[in-house]
């Protein structure tokens, strides 16, 4: 059997994601249906999908759970939709999701140095 020139077997990391995905959209013409409100939307579905199969899940037990089948490949294929239309909304938004991360870690790092939050979460005033 040949695999789609997108199958997941030919992408190797994260960096190769996009063109993988704008290839599987391309071959559909669905691009036409992929504007930054309906790519929204769409992320929304399935993070609420991911957070249907955690949300009962008792806190102490569910990183544990998580890792144990079914729940462990119901939970990949949800990361994965939640990814895809991620990346799909960059795009959509001419955001380089790697730069925006970078600074936003960079940011992140300032404001909460090491030395001040090992160890403790920020309070809500994000101080």
């Amino acid at each position: 059997m040949t695999l789609p020139r997108w199958h997941a077997s030919g992408v190797s990391d994260l960096n190769e994601l996009p063109a993988a995905i704008r290839a599987f959209t391309a071959d559909r013409d669905w691009g036409r249906f992929h504007d930054p409100k309906s790519l929204l939307l769409a992320l929304m579905g399935e993070v609420g999908e991911l957070a249907e199969l955690l949300q009962w899940l008792p806190a102490d037990e569910a990183a544990t759970l998580v890792t144990s089948e079914p729940l462990h490949a119901r939970v990949g294929e949800e990361l994965s939709d939640v990814l895809i239309y991620l990346i799909q909304l960059a795009g959509a938004c001419g955001v380089d999701l790697a730069t925006a991360a970078t600074q936003k870690l960079s940011a992140a790092a300032q404001k909460y140095p090491v030395a001040e939050f090992r160890g403790r979460a920020p309070d809500r005033s994000g101080t």
